[in-house]
């Protein structure tokens, strides 16, 4: 989780311990505290339990939660911080899952031009280009991208596969055939900061998403309702010159002081000599 790249890592799947690949793309963290579940198939509710999803998957950190318990009390700096919040004490999983989410709550992006442009602040001047691609975005993706989180937290299948032998989505979660195909809208904050794109990280630029939905939605039984037109058609309709206007719109949504507020860099390496200590940190 880089924070020039809005909490994301630049891969198109999660790299874990090993080597190990995750099956899905590291997602953005920002914004967490209005969510109300994470994960792309929303497997968990609730931030605190977040971090326990990566800490001890066998694709990520692998890393049994006793024993990173184990390491932060071995620490004498993370025993100091820990004590000065919860009193000098042994350092235990509430404390730990609480010191996580109450960073990850604190990764907040209110500061884009966009912002500043809604609250009419210096700063906040829009292009001719980048005006016409905010209409675009509201007339033909505010449907799922919706409110200034730009995400309506809804599950839906935007047609990148006709079957989901390898990941269900929202269907793992909720056994629901329904569901089959189904993953959360991601925000859009800070997106040109994101790349790769989608649950799978498929697509390596945003030019090539538009295009996706432009003329490359795949159709299946569960394929999203916004996703078919009144004429049979699938995708959004959307020209060249509309596609070039919504990413001159999209690339407003960069939030500079999350991407560089050095409150929310990782602490100096040079006093750590426990990699997970140091990584938990992040």
């Amino acid at each position: 989780h880089q924070q020039s790249r809005a909490f994301t890592d630049g891969q198109a799947l999660a790299l874990g311990v090993a080597g190990r690949r995750s099956t899905r793309n590291t997602p953005a963290l920002q914004n967490l505290g209005w969510h109300r579940s994470f994960m792309a198939d929303g497997g968990v509710r609730g931030l605190e339990l977040q971090a326990l999803a990566p800490l001890t998957s066998p694709q990520e950190m692998n890393e049994p939660l006793a024993d990173a318990l184990a390491k932060l009390n071995a620490d004498p700096d993370y025993r100091r911080r820990f004590a000065a919040i919860y009193g000098p004490d042994t350092i235990d999983t509430p404390q730990f899952l609480k010191a996580l989410a109450q960073f990850t709550s604190a990764l907040t992006s209110t500061h884009s031009r966009y912002d500043k442009h809604v609250r009419h602040e210096p700063g906040g001047a829009l292009t001719a280009p980048e005006q016409r691609g905010l209409a675009l975005f509201q007339q033909k993706c505010s449907g799922c991208h919706a409110t200034d989180l730009f995400t309506d937290e809804s599950f839906r299948n935007n047609g990148l596969d006709r079957t989901f032998p390898l990941d269900s989505g929202r269907a793992h979660i909720s056994q629901l055939p329904a569901d089959a195909g189904r993953f959360r809208v991601p925000s859009l904050r800070n997106v040109a900061r994101t790349a790769p794109y989608m649950h799978d990280g498929r697509f390596a630029t945003l030019p090539q998403v538009l295009a996706h939905y432009a003329h490359g939605v795949r159709p299946s039984r569960t394929l999203d309702p916004l996703l078919r037109q009144p004429d049979g058609r699938l995708g959004l309709p959307l020209t060249a010159q509309e596609q070039q206007e919504l990413l001159a719109f999209l690339n407003t949504l960069t939030d500079n002081n999350l991407l560089t507020n050095p409150r929310f860099a990782p602490p100096p390496l040079a006093r750590r000599n426990q990699p997970l200590a140091a990584g938990v940190g992040r």
